[in-house]
């Protein structure tokens, strides 16, 4: 029997290692969610990835929720509206989205996911923008309209956008807002946090399934679905959750945060091999000028502070 020192489990329970494996779990979300685009209902795959993992989080955050329930049932309005944000809408609108793009398009409009968090919390809470920010935020959105035009500016012109990236687009906003509420949120254990929004994640989701179904577009019991429905509830909801959080509380968010720039290296060569997505020039423009605008909101963000 291993030792706990011992130098396999020291480094599983590494932070880098931890935080690269969420990259990984979430890239592959969007791998799967593209792939059985059209063969599996999107609002069922985002009802069934946070109910599948409810009875596992509460054996593991049952005395949790216990102890942090006073602070939970004080907050319950706050704990819905970000069930319903950060859970419902947004894993449901990734799904849909991925209908109508490509994996490595939604993978790299996520890296605008720090600089949007950042205009959100301006927006939301009065923090003031520097120049640099405001330059960076400019840059990041000249990097997302390369993309989602496909560096053709007669798109732009003409409005004739791939709907799927504008509801990505739109769903990285939902996310910002989610994540700068975050701040409000009840000082409860992670696990007591993570099968709450669960909860309301799979309750919310439930009439969108309910009218999916009742249209047509039902769940098909096929050996592709119950792949695609274990794997997104047992990776991007569970263990990627688990080993972001616990990465975030070992070195700080600002440097856990440069992890999200990994996700469209690692669906570069997801899609490409199991899905034959190709890698663009402007999706390598695009991704360059994201990391350069978020990387001058943010660092001036965390200097700031």
């Amino acid at each position: 029997m291993e030792s706990p020192r011992s130098p396999l489990l020291r480094a599983l329970t590494n932070p880098y290692f931890l935080l690269a494996l969420a990259a990984l779990t979430w890239s592959g979300n969007h791998v799967v969610g593209r792939a059985i685009a059209g063969h599996v209902p999107p609002y069922a795959l985002s009802t069934l990835r946070w109910a599948v993992p409810i009875p596992i989080l509460w054996v593991l955050a049952r005395p949790h929720v216990v102890r942090d329930w006073p602070a939970i049932r004080q907050h319950w309005k706050l704990m819905v509206a970000l069930g319903l944000g950060g859970g419902t809408l947004f894993s449901a609108m990734q799904y849909v989205g991925l209908q109508y793009t490509s994996a490595l398009n939604v993978s790299v409009i996520n890296s605008l996911a720090p600089m949007m968090i950042v205009a959100a919390g301006a927006l939301l809470f009065g923090e003031r923008l520097s120049a640099r920010q405001l330059l960076g935020i400019g840059l990041s959105l000249a990097g997302v309209l390369a993309i989602i035009t496909k560096a053709d500016p007669a798109r732009l012109a003409g409005l004739s956008f791939d709907i799927g990236d504008v509801i990505i687009l739109f769903n990285m906003a939902v996310w910002a807002v989610y994540s700068a509420c975050l701040r409000m949120a009840p000082r409860i254990h992670w696990l007591s946090f993570a099968f709450v929004l669960a909860v309301i994640s799979a309750l919310g989701t439930l009439p969108a399934m309910a009218w999916e179904h009742a249209s047509g577009y039902q769940l098909q019991p096929t050996l592709a679905t119950l792949l695609a429905v274990l794997y997104v509830a047992i990776f991007p909801s569970f263990v990627g959750y688990a080993a972001w959080n616990r990465g975030v509380e070992a070195i700080g968010a600002s440097r856990a945060g440069a992890f999200l720039y990994v996700i469209p290296l690692y669906s570069a060569v997801l899609a490409s091999t199991f899905l034959g997505e190709r890698l663009m020039a402007y999706h390598v423009g695009g991704f360059v000028a994201i990391v350069a605008g978020v990387t001058l909101a943010v660092r001036r963000a965390a200097t700031a502070r």
